[in-house]
């Protein structure tokens, strides 16, 4: 058979497939059926198989067959794809003739470039290998004869049947757990930023998964043999089919453009693809944004089938008993075995409001934890009663608002909704935004799975184990007087994104008219209408803004206008930053949010006709401070002459508990000693959760860039920096940062090397340190981020601000420094912000004379730096 090899003709195979390669890949660029391209592919690779397998003579050997397994076994091959085949023999060994002569047909499909999985397996290595691994049961069972004895695959599926090993039961188990361990690797959501086509929810293998269930239960070669047996119906299975197109037209152009077999909608990949699809941006989405879309879209209604189908099969394969405890609830409704269902097939024909009703039991009724696959089948068939005429009808608004005052489950219920398709045609506006998502790693998911995490975490709230967590807005959320308009005004925060315009404009006009149609009354209404407006004004204060200023504080308290709104506010920024972004959400923001929430708290009370001024603000700082520092035996005259050449700024900015740590260092310390440097975990209560790094040295033109650039080196993120000059020139700079994970430094060896780097680094910052040159992370590089730059006087603080917008990358903030000091400006204050793969910075800057920049050169000369060189980078 050794002979026969040399009949082979690698590169006449290599052309022929190369040329189905090409011809498939123009047919898939003119839009053919892509089904149609799966099947032609895997008859390619079939044809070139076989003559390799007659070129080497084992069409001649006895017992001996070739099959197709896995995806390959059912003709579903892809460009790239992998190509699984089992050559199967009858006999324990295979003589040594034959060996060689299977070797060399194996190693000639990968000399032909073929990413090839290979086996070699008798029937009893068969029947040994499926009884211990699932995953081979399956692809035996999904294998097809390429050429050779065809009995052979007969005998197999017989010995490694149902009848024999993983019967129907026990495969239904094993399948639907291995379902659920897979769903878990990629967060139990259709709705990843870069999502697996083929193993995450909503993706191919859930599709193999209820055709390997039928196929080994019932006996179905195909999806479609599922109709015949009614757990499938023909919409069902068109809808099953159009949702596979989708994923089958996303793989084939994935494995296209990256030329290899790529199952991930990466970054790298996505925008490509929707120029590759003729998605095209509008002015309010961007095209690849409508693709996500379509997936999103496709991902879902795989998944909630697969979940249809799978609860059928469960109730059929794991036998529940006919005579099940059956609970009448009314007339429409009874729950057994803690499902609810119909009491009969036309119950929603007769009675539409009762596709609102069943969700308003599930929140009413904590022992009922799903909706039976029977149900699910009829709310989803009669979703066109969902009309202008339903929405219309006041029992249907009594029954939604019902609904948001449910005590329990309004997550859950509201979740499976919107997977059954009432909430989307109820309410059209969240009908639009289902799978939107937008174009950046801030936002991780899409709207509508962004907004129902809103509202569980506004339910969790008010549970007593997150008091702990959420200390103070648990105790606000848990005394709203009517927490349901809180939950409205989280459904409709981000309604209008999208839409084009403010999305917080639109929505507030959406969220009004909805209340207005749903019974509540003005007031109620224009509450829930200025949060939806407003739900992000709270958040960019915090973030962006001094929140230790008075005039910051009694600013927002104007906007906020009393305790009420200011509560529901509260409550809804810290729900809406959670379900943003799990890394956003951090015990620095957390308390940034929480001074913010209480000064102002405090500023209402006092009455916005009466602020508090700058200079009482100030006088008992100081006053306080003095305290603290007599309790600690520290001499308070030592104190004030020390204080005197500190200025107003520092009193006004810094708490009375820091000025009191930074006053009794400075008093011990001798200038000869180098600069002072402290570092301490987050005992302040102005900065809980972050770590505190104060400097103390003689003040030069490149300090803030010399430490930022040296924090950077530490892996250390800076989310707030305040510098000040005193009059006899020393800089009084404090810096709050967290460490690569978000989180505070509360290691005392770790704390101390940062001290001993610092230290080091400032006594000769003339030494500049390398700025941090590490890679951009992958995904960064896939956003085109152009630095915008604005720049304002702050007369009333004499001060300059600077709005910094740019691509977040290692070293950025060092880098900005050194154009600010190259261009002689002084930092006196900065807010930090990432989001995403988005910076958004504010540095509040003077000229060399300690007063808002004048010059409109220099002004110009600095922002064009800024531009380019951070660009350029």
């Amino acid at each position: 058979m050794s002979e026969a090899l040399a009949t082979l003709n690698p590169a006449q195979d290599k052309a022929q497939l190369k040329a189905a390669l090409a011809q498939l890949t123009e047919r898939f660029d003119e839009g053919r059926d892509v089904r149609l391209l799966v099947r032609e592919w895997a008859a390619a690779i079939d044809e070139v198989l076989r003559e390799a397998w007659i070129s080497l003579g084992l069409c001649q050997a006895a017992e001996l067959s070739l099959l197709a397994v896995g995806g390959y076994g059912r003709a579903e091959l892809l460009p790239q794809s992998d190509v699984d085949v089992l050559v199967l023999h009858r006999h324990d060994h295979l003589d040594e003739s034959l060996q060689a002569a299977v070797s060399q047909f194996i190693t000639y499909l990968w000399d032909l470039g073929l990413d090839v999985g290979s086996s070699v397996r008798s029937l009893t290595d068969c029947v040994r290998l499926a009884t211990d691994d699932i995953t081979i049961a399956t692809n035996l069972m999904e294998s097809r004869t390429l050429v050779g004895d065809a009995a052979l695959r007969d005998d197999m599926l017989r010995v490694t049947g149902p009848d024999q090993l993983w019967p129907g039961k026990a495969f239904f188990i094993a399948k639907r757990d291995e379902q659920m361990a897979r769903h878990a690797k990629h967060n139990n959501t259709e709705y990843n930023l870069e999502p697996d086509l083929k193993n995450a929810p909503g993706g191919l293998r859930d599709i193999q998964t209820i055709g390997w269930v039928a196929k080994r239960h019932f006996g179905a070669d195909t999806l479609r043999g599922l109709i015949d047996h009614g757990f499938l119906t023909a919409a069902e299975f068109d809808e099953i089919d159009a949702c596979q197109c989708v994923l089958w037209r996303f793989r084939f152009a994935l494995n296209k453009i990256s030329s290899r077999n790529e199952t991930r909608v990466l970054f790298d990949y996505q925008r490509r693809l929707a120029e590759l699809f003729g998605y095209t941006d509008t002015q309010a989405n961007r095209g690849v944004e409508q693709l996500m879309q379509d997936y999103y879209r496709a991902a879902t209604r795989i998944s909630m089938l697969n979940e249809l189908l799978l609860q059928y099969f469960e109730e059929a394969i794991l036998g529940h008993a006919e005579n099940d405890e059956i609970i009448p609830i009314n007339n429409r409704f009874e729950i057994r075995d803690g499902a609810i269902q119909v009491t009969s097939e036309d119950v929603f024909r007769r009675t539409p409001s009762a596709l609102l009703e069943v969700f308003v039991l599930l929140g009413e009724r904590p022992e009922v934890h799903k909706v039976r696959a029977s149900t699910i089948r009829l709310i989803m068939q009669h979703l066109p009663l969902i009309d202008d005429k339903f929405r219309n009808d006041i029992r249907h608004k009594s029954l939604f608002m019902e609904l948001m005052r449910c005590r329990t489950a309004l997550f859950s219920s509201l979740r499976k909704m919107k997977r059954y398709g009432v909430l989307g045609l109820y309410i059209p506006a969240f009908g639009a935004i289902i799978g939107k998502m937008q174009y950046d790693l801030f936002h991780i998911y899409t709207v509508d799975a962004h907004t129902l995490l809103v509202l569980k975490n506004m339910r969790r709230f008010r549970y007593a184990e997150m008091e702990e967590r959420f200390p103070v807005v648990a105790n606000v959320a848990n005394n709203l007087p009517k927490i349901e308009l809180l939950y409205l005004a989280g459904l409709f925060h981000d309604i209008a994104k999208g839409r084009g315009g403010d999305h917080s404009e639109l929505g507030a006009v959406d969220a009004y008219d909805f209340c207005i149609s749903h019974g509540l009354g003005k007031w109620d209404a224009s509450l829930v209408s200025w949060l939806a407006l407003n739900h992000l004004v709270m958040s960019v204060t915090a973030q962006k803004k001094d929140v230790s200023d008075p005039d910051v504080i009694n600013e927002f308290a104007q906007k906020v206008g009393d305790t009420v709104h200011l509560d529901y506010l509260y409550a809804l920024t810290v729900a809406d930053i959670c379900a943003t972004n799990p890394t956003l959400w951090n015990s620095w923001r957390a308390s940034l949010l929480r001074q913010l929430y209480m000064q102002t708290k405090q500023a209402l009370r006092r009455g916005l006709i009466n602020p508090i001024a700058k200079q009482e603000w100030i006088a008992q700082t100081r006053d306080n401070a003095t305290e603290i520092l007599r309790v600690r035996g520290i001499d308070s005259l030592a104190a004030q002459a020390l204080w005197e050449h500190l200025g107003d700024d520092y009193f006004l900015h810094e708490s009375a508990e820091d000025i009191a740590w930074h006053s009794e260092a400075m008093l011990a310390h001798s200038h000869d000693d180098g600069p002072l440097v402290l570092v301490r975990e987050n005992h302040s209560s102005q900065y809980h959760g972050a770590t505190q790094i104060f400097v103390y040295t003689r003040d030069m033109p490149n300090l803030f860039a010399a430490t930022v650039a040296e924090l950077d080196q530490l892996n250390l993120t800076v989310m707030d920096a305040r510098v000040i000059t005193s009059t006899s020139r020393y800089s009084l700079d404090s810096y709050v940062v967290l460490d690569e994970h978000g989180q505070p430094i509360n290691d005392a060896v770790r704390l101390q090397h940062i001290g001993a780097h610092l230290r080091e680094a400032l006594a000769e910052p003339d030494e500049f340190p390398t700025l941090v040159q590490r890679r951009l992370p992958r995904q960064l590089k896939h956003f085109d981020v152009r630095t915008d730059v604005r720049l304002s006087n702050d007369l009333a603080n004499q001060r300059t601000v600077v709005e910094i917008i740019a691509l977040d990358r290692p070293g950025l903030l060092a880098h900005i420094g050194r154009i600010f000091m190259e261009h002689k400006v002084n930092l006196q204050n900065a807010r930090i912000a990432t989001l995403g793969e988005r910076a958004e910075d504010v540095f509040f800057l003077t000229d060399s004379e300690q007063q808002p920049i004048s010059d409109p050169e220099l002004c110009e000369r600095l922002c064009d730096a800024l531009r380019s060189q951070l660009d350029a980078r």
